[in-house]
């Protein structure tokens, strides 16, 4: 197939995904291979492709391509996570547009809607993975809520109730009002929002006095709202303010409530006045302050309502005038913030805050204007209320005892091992995980609770009626109401007037699980665990997960945990962990900056290729990854020269290899490729064993445009000149070599740019199979070590020409002449026994490579050293000389290839005396640059308070000026 003239993406990218998809290239028939596997994160079912998603299924597609090109039977686990709370949302929001509401109908009929909305639209982000060339089995594409998923999710909640790993408690969660439902932290954004410092008298109980003979407690808070359920007041055991009331009592304003002076190292005695306010019914370090005080979670006091409106609290003490009150202004009207502060100040509880003006008055405010960290749910958009409910809870300390030592032991290997630490640091101070949300789709809750608050956990409501009949005996009669409108009275197990004892109603409850605990079953329930079968068998555990470093604890850890509980043994030997995409400034990526890039978009724009070689190139064990566009457009610019080297080789009757093993070979430059094939692959081999993306993907690109593309081609460009014999041998054997060596250019290169490899493939000639189930390179081929050094010093001495001519503005087509460096009495410098070797077989080189240096370097002839003879390097023809000392001293500039100066006259080419001294100003301008820049830099105050962009700049001014001094010094060098 004859290539067009210009490289389309577009033209071929949908094309050859089709085919693959169709001829199931993506899981090749290999039942007696040795299984590779991995699973992919699973994306929420509502989502689309954002660029965190590009790097993590780029980084899992290198290496699935990678492995079935080396005969694995390579499965890449696929499909979506149900997203409990961001899908019932968008259905919601669509309900709502329609002027409907979820509460119109029964649950049974929502959760119907659910399942449309998903097979209409919820296939987003699979067709884009699709688009980025993600080779993933689609044949068995999962979900989390397929039925054989539940099943296994189902048996993982008996389970762990059984072995008594699941318990419900009453704990602080985090609550959306906006939702009502509790929300892991991985969904709570802290955001810096304007807000007030407020100060307040407690008054001392029983006519207690402090040392100073102050009879109240002054304590200060963001939140004086929440004052209405306090329950003590913390100081520091070291305090000595108050080491006399400890154990005392203060009277709390408004409610009455007489509530104890605790002492606590929570409280810190450099902070305010040091008491500190506990209401461990909505802060979660008051929580545990509390707990340390002996108030049971079950006493601790409760004063909002699912919506964030106060509700009267147990014990009856919040005055009618503040129930029902939103806990913040809203609509214009005060919510219980604004009344408990008016309230406070008009009994004269309020201390106030006096600041001062320009001009030094004292002015007197409520409070101090503060700039406080305040949690948001990342979906509702509204702040966080730690909240006092019932949950259920996973013991995850005792499931994190495995994991813990599967890494220490090195079961599992963390990549990089940098983040080994945060991970033991998270997982030996692990709290109980919250798996209830309270939301209508996603798995229910197995469990059945009487009027009593007996609760039965099955994985059957059959089951669950077993079990309470062998409870409550055989006599009495089971019903069950599964329907969500129910009361809490009922839920909760408190028997209704007219309670019949013979008749038992069981509830079932109406929460769901939290997805984290689903996809925690990802690397097994993908393969149809609980069942037994030969796919279970074979491919699990996987062999590496790669997911970024956010989610190592919501996923990563809950599947090694659950992967040693359900299957008694870690999920995989290995977790690679990512970095993040960052905007061009290092900032991260956010919708409200504006700077979120759209991997969709670079697509359209520069093709998936180039895409996923910008990912695989930046990625770098962990570090996070500026996007750089001029980047992924060299890429692009990559795969247009990869491209024009196929067209010239199809040009030059260039076709597809027939072989594997590399071709024999006897001209030099042929030997040479061969030889760099060779070390490229192991360069790449090596770099992925280390899961070293970057050096693999450098590996690649320096072998294909350096090593092939500029050199080895422009080598053989005369063999195929006008007038050579295409049938002679160096014509046939090139034409073998090239052909081969373009072979392994694609196999190579086919896991980090799939889409034109399998182009170029088909187009070089007809194989019989595609280029996605080829086998990796195993050129294992005998090299000519000396006809390789050949082609490597004449690549360095043309490098060193043309480098020295670009440094000194010589037009890169003026044709030099170069002789060995010697010393003004005519020997050569340091004339050692190994150098005098150096030099002989540079004599040798430059006579069998003549013609190659006058094309590549544009040189036109060598003096040996200073005396008789001078050989023309076009022809290879010499001339004697009688002396030729007339050389010595003339204006010249020196190069060097393995250690050997050469040295160029310059007279008739430039001004040396002029270039010296433009020179010279470049540098000085430089230096003078770089350590201005220097000093700024290692200013502890500049680089800690100037903006980040303005420090970014500093850095990368310093590195050009730095790089520019090197450069200039060595062209000064290269003058003499």
């Amino acid at each position: 197939m004859t290539l067009d003239t210009t490289f389309d993406p577009a033209a071929i990218e949908a094309r050859w995904y089709k085919h693959w998809e169709e001829t199931g290239g993506f899981r090749p028939e290999r039942p007696d291979a040795e299984p590779f596997t991995i699973v992919n994160p699973p994306p929420n079912v509502t989502g689309s492709l954002h660029i965190g998603h590009a790097l993590d299924n780029t980084l899992q597609d290198i290496v699935i391509r990678y492995e079935r090109l080396r005969g694995k039977d390579a499965l890449w686990v696929v499909g979506t996570d149900h997203a409990g709370i961001a899908t019932q949302m968008v259905v919601e929001r669509q309900m709502e547009e329609r002027q409907d509401s979820r509460k119109n109908y029964k649950r049974e009929k929502f959760v119907e809607k659910v399942w449309e909305w998903k097979h209409e639209s919820g296939g987003t982000i699979t067709n884009q993975l699709r688009r980025l060339g993600c080779s993933m089995d689609w044949s068995r594409e999962q979900f989390t809520m397929d039925e054989h998923f539940t099943k296994a999710v189902l048996k993982t909640f008996v389970d762990l109730y059984n072995d008594d790993l699941i318990y419900r408690d009453k704990r602080l969660v985090n609550w959306d009002p906006k939702l009502k439902t509790a929300i892991s932290d991985l969904e709570v954004e802290q955001q810096t929002i304007a807000g007030h410092f407020w100060h307040f008298k407690y008054p001392l109980a029983d006519d207690v006095t402090l040392d100073s003979g102050q009879n109240y407690i002054e304590v200060a808070t963001t939140r004086p709202e929440t004052m209405l359920a306090d329950m003590a007041v913390a100081v520091h055991p070291t305090d000595e303010r108050y080491k006399s009331v400890v154990g005392k009592h203060v009277i709390l304003p408004i409610t009455g409530r007489r509530i104890p002076i605790v002492a606590d190292e929570h409280a810190d005695p450099e902070l305010g006045s040091g008491a500190v306010k506990i209401t461990p019914g909505h802060d979660f370090n008051d929580f545990e302050v509390g707990k340390r005080a002996g108030i049971a979670a079950a006493d601790m006091l409760n004063m909002l309502d699912g919506d964030a409106n106060v509700c009267q609290t147990a014990d009856g003490l919040v005055p009618e005038e503040f129930v029902g009150l939103h806990r913040f202004k809203r609509d214009g009207v005060d919510g219980a913030r604004e009344a408990v502060v008016a309230r406070l100040k008009t009994d004269g509880y309020l201390i106030p805050h006096i600041a001062k003006t320009k001009k030094g008055d004292e002015v007197e405010h409520d409070a101090e204007p503060r700039q406080i960290a305040t949690p948001f749910g990342d979906r509702g958009g509204v702040v966080i209320e730690p909240w006092l409910t019932d949950q259920w809870y996973v013991d995850a300390e005792k499931l994190a005892q495995k994991p813990i030592q599967d890494v220490r032991d090195g079961t599992i290997e963390i990549v990089p091992k940098s983040w080994e630490k945060t991970f033991f640091n998270w997982m030996e101070n692990i709290q109980p995980w919250c798996v209830s949300r309270q939301l209508w789709w996603g798995h229910r809750i197995p469990a059945w609770f009487d009027a009593h608050g007996n609760v039965f956990v099955a994985e059957s409501e059959a089951e669950a009626i077993a079990q309470a009949q062998a409870f409550h005996g055989e006599a009495v009669e089971i019903e069950v109401r599964t329907d969500q409108a129910i009361t809490n009275e009922e839920h909760y197990g408190k028997p209704s007037e007219g309670f019949n004892l013979n008749l038992i109603t069981l509830y079932r409850d109406p929460d769901v699980l939290d997805t984290w605990f689903s996809s925690a079953l990802w690397p097994f329930a993908t393969l149809g665990w609980p069942e037994k079968s030969e796919l279970l068998d074979k491919h699990f555990p996987n062999n590496l997960l790669i997911s970024g470093f956010d989610i190592l604890f919501f996923w990563d850890a809950r599947m090694m945990m659950m992967g040693q509980y359900n299957m008694g043994e870690a999920p995989w030997p290995r977790l690679y962990l990512h970095g993040l995409v960052r905007a061009a400034d290092g900032a991260k990526m956010s919708k409200s900056k504006g700077n979120v890039v759209d991997p969709l978009g670079l697509i359209d724009q520069f093709g998936a290729d180039a895409l996923r070689f910008f990912m695989a190139a930046m990625e770098s064990q962990g570090r996070d990854i500026k996007m750089d566009e001029k980047r992924v457009e060299g890429y692009r610019n990559f795969a247009t020269k990869l491209w024009n080297a196929t067209r010239f080789c199809q040009s030059n009757g260039i076709g597809a290899s027939t072989t594997l093993k590399a071709p024999s070979a006897r001209l030099a430059a042929n030997q040479w490729i061969i030889g760099e094939v060779q070390a490229a692959c192991a360069e790449i081999d090596a770099a992925m064993a280390d899961l070293r993306f970057d050096a693999a993907a450098n590996a690649i690109y320096q072998f294909t445009w350096s090593k092939f593309c500029d050199w080895y081609l422009e080598l053989i460009k005369p063999v195929f000149a006008e007038g050579s014999d295409p049938d002679a041998m160096p014509a046939v054997e090139t034409r073998e070599v090239a052909g081969w060596a373009l072979d392994q250019i694609l196999v190579m290169l086919h896991p980090f740019m799939p889409f034109i490899t399998e182009e170029l493939w088909h187009a070089q000639g007809t194989r019989g199979y595609d280029l996605i189930t080829a086998k990796w390179p195993d050129p294992r081929a005998g090299i000519e070590v000396n006809a390789a050094a050949d082609i490597d010093w004449l690549i360095e001495l043309t490098s060193s020409v043309r480098a020295a001519k670009n440094e000194l503005g010589i037009p890169p087509g003026t044709k030099l002449n170069i002789g060995v460096v010697v010393d003004i009495i005519g020997q050569a410098v340091t004339p050692d026994s190994e150098r005098q070797k150096k030099i002989s077989i540079a004599r040798d080189r430059f006579a069998r490579l003549g013609p190659a240096l006058h094309r590549l370097a544009r040189l036109e002839n060598f003096w040996p050293e200073y005396g008789r003879t001078v050989f023309e390097l076009a022809t290879g023809e010499s001339t004697e000389f009688e002396d030729s000392s007339n050389l010595i001293g003339r204006p010249q500039l020196q190069v060097s290839a393995e250690g050997i100066g050469y040295y160029i006259p310059l007279e008739g080419i430039i001004d040396i005396d002029a270039e010296k001294s433009r020179l010279n100003k470049a540098l000085e301008t430089s230096q003078k640059e770089a350590k201005s820049l220097e000093g700024r830099l290692s200013n502890a105050n500049f680089v800690e308070r100037a903006k980040p962009e303005a420090v970014d700049k500093a850095r990368e001014d310093f590195a050009h000026h730095s790089a520019e001094v090197e450069r200039l010094e060595a062209a000064l060098a290269r003058l003499g």
